[in-house]
């Protein structure tokens, strides 16, 4: 069950980091220094460990304007973003006038200042300029703090990830980028024998979506590292008449109050042709979380696939072909 690495508490909170970010103007792009000389120096490709932690989030070691930084891996959050509180301390400086980015973006209903942060290095890439958004990771952070580990510094999204061709392998906890956008081909040391593919449908707002079902009900998951479990959309839930049962657990998201999380146990969720049998997974209010009626859609986003099945299932994100491999 999802909640078995944490530490017993009278209410458990845990966090969904961006997931279902709604952006009101253009998605960044990670932005590269133009030295030909540097670039040059560089290696092909840069593989970072990951740290798992007791809120089953992968956490990678960043550097932020010189200055050490733990950043969560969400594949949920279209764009990066760093701790409202730990802005003055990475100096981080507000967008000017004369930029063309906007000094303000929307995130679930409420908008959160744009900063920039002059280099933010992952290994030996460097990305420079690079805008990234204060949020408010109360919910994150406290839950840190009452299990006794490291609370995160920010966030990075899709706006990294994507440029990149990062690949993500959630059961190894490696993430590789691509540190030279010209050179062509895959990231090399994947072995995806026994791995089934899944093809990733991103939405415009640069969210990561596989088909699947729920009990045999056509339905799209979200694909989300940033959840520490597998969610299913409350409403869906009992239209399908799936029994729940209460747990001392909630979760909250940026912006959104905490909502509390319900368990059941679902006789088969499938993704894509991979089909896992006699699974729990968490039940909860997506409203707000997830945008653009797509919770209604036909077929519904039923919830958000998130680290304990990925992890389990030697989930692989490869954000270049825009594929989910996953174990039978």
């Amino acid at each position: 069950m999802f909640a078995a690495n944490l530490v017993p508490l009278a209410r458990r909170t845990v966090s969904i980091f961006l997931a279902g970010l709604l952006l009101a103007f253009p998605t960044f792009g990670a932005t590269r220094s133009n030295s030909e000389n540097r670039r040059s120096k560089l290696p092909q490709f840069e593989a970072l460990p990951l740290v798992r932690s007791r809120q089953n989030h992968l956490l990678v070691r960043a550097y932020i304007n010189g200055r050490p930084a733990w950043l969560g891996v969400d594949s949920g959050a279209p764009v990066s973003a760093i701790a409202l509180h730990r802005r003055e301390h990475f100096r981080l400086t507000p967008i000017s006038a004369k930029s063309t980015l906007p000094a303000r973006i929307q995130i679930n209903g409420a908008f959160n200042n744009v900063a920039i942060a002059r280099e933010l290095r992952l290994g030996s890439l460097s990305l420079v300029d690079e805008p990234v958004v204060a949020v408010d990771l109360g919910g994150s952070t406290r839950a840190a703090q009452l299990l006794h580990e490291q609370e995160i510094d920010g966030i990075i999204g899709a706006d990294i990830l994507f440029p990149t061709r990062a690949v993500l392998d959630c059961h190894r906890q490696l993430l590789i980028l691509k540190t030279d956008p010209d050179v062509v081909g895959s990231a090399p040391g994947f072995d995806r024998r026994g791995l089934r593919a899944v093809p990733i449908q991103v939405s415009d707002g640069f969210n990561l979506y596989v088909n699947g079902s729920i009990n045999g009900a056509a339905a799209k998951l979200m694909i989300d590292t940033g959840s520490f479990a597998t969610l299913l959309h409350r409403s869906f839930v009992r239209r399908m008449r799936i029994a729940t049962r209460e747990t001392p657990f909630s979760s909250s998201a940026v912006n959104l109050k905490e909502r509390g999380v319900r368990v059941a146990r679902i006789r088969k969720l499938s993704v894509g042709s991979v089909d896992i049998v006699g699974n729990e997974v968490g039940v909860v209010d997506l409203e707000g979380l997830i945008h653009d009626g797509l919770l209604r859609g036909s077929p519904p986003v039923a919830g958000l696939l998130g680290g304990e099945i990925l992890n389990r299932h030697h989930g692989i994100i490869d954000f270049g072909t825009r594929t989910l491999y996953l174990e039978r």
